[in-house]
């Protein structure tokens, strides 16, 4: 049996067990909801008005998607528009998505990341100096209090094979967890497979969530910039394709410009930096199999390796 032939069957293989695999996420997610949860959030209906838990309420925090626990909007973006539900004239930076209604009339807004149906967007209202309003149902949401979501922090960071990256970054101290995934491509919930063919334009990524009293963004990229190579384009190792880019997905201004005085500190000292800095936009968690590679395998990664930098 020749090694192309071989070759292909292993992909089919990854494909399907990507599929399947999606397919429980979704199941999984849609336990956890009840009847009415369910009516609002996967099948798009709207709760009565006034009635939701969100409406008339003023604490300061963040609101996360229900199903998959994203966050959406922050509280200083919200306001009464007396119409019955939660108002918003602004979201958090790639994490809902527009859509054209089904009615052909009005725009309903979307969790970018798992495509909960939220409510409907309007625009030209005046309500705000923004002159838009995000009509959203609070049964589509969670509120985490100002306190609490200071409690841990994320970061989105691409550099060659997840694996290794994934592999180094969980192992830094004040680093809860680490998932690897796609970022940054044209195809939503995309297979191994569909990534590795170069057509879709997703980075393989590791999302990690990090507690900041004990670790600080800065020295988690620090750390990044110094577990790959970020003077590769398109490659890490004997890794090559355009998913194997190098790439800091802020989630804030904060984020940015720490990444981009890193980088600017590594060109002064005579790095050709290709890591490129972009806003985060949808992460979409890759297959059960690629999460903790090499600690199921009981080995160490082949293209990733620790260099002192800063």
């Amino acid at each position: 049996m020749g090694k192309n032939f071989i070759f292909i069957i292993l992909l089919i293989l990854l494909s399907f067990a990507g599929c399947t695999q999606n397919q429980t996420n979704k199941e999984m997610a849609t336990k956890k909801l009840s009847p009415e949860e369910e009516h609002v959030i996967l099948y798009k209906g709207t709760e009565r008005p006034y009635s939701g838990e969100y409406y008339d309420f003023l604490e300061r925090g963040t609101y996360i998607c229900k199903l998959c626990e994203a966050p959406l909007y922050e509280s200083t973006a919200k306001f009464d528009a007396g119409c019955g539900w939660p108002s918003f004239d602004d979201e958090i930076p790639e994490a809902v998505k527009h859509k054209p209604d089904a009615d052909g009339h009005r725009t309903e807004i979307l969790c970018a990341t798992c495509g909960a149906h939220l409510g409907h967007v309007f625009e030209g209202e005046g309500f705000t100096s923004k002159n838009t309003r995000h009509c959203v149902n609070s049964i589509s949401m969670v509120f985490i209090p100002e306190q609490n979501a200071a409690l841990t922090d994320t970061a989105i960071f691409a550099g060659g094979c997840f694996w290794g990256v994934e592999y180094y970054l969980q192992k830094a101290s004040g680093v809860l967890s680490v998932e690897s995934g796609y970022i940054g491509g044209s195809v939503e919930n995309p297979t191994y497979t569909e990534v590795c063919s170069g057509t879709t334009g997703h980075y393989e990524a590791v999302e990690v969530t990090f507690d900041p009293s004990r670790i600080s963004f800065e020295e988690l990229a620090k750390l990044f910039f110094e577990i790959h190579d970020p003077t590769q384009w398109n490659r890490q190792g004997p890794d090559v394709g355009d998913q194997y880019r190098s790439a800091v997905f802020y989630r804030n201004e904060g984020q940015k410009e720490i990444s981009e005085k890193l980088i600017n500190i590594l060109k002064e000292r005579g790095y050709k930096v290709v890591t490129e800095v972009k806003p985060a936009s949808a992460f979409y968690k890759a297959e059960n199999y690629h999460q903790d590679y090499y600690d199921h395998r009981s080995s160490t990664p082949y293209c990733h390796g620790y260099t002192k930098r800063f």
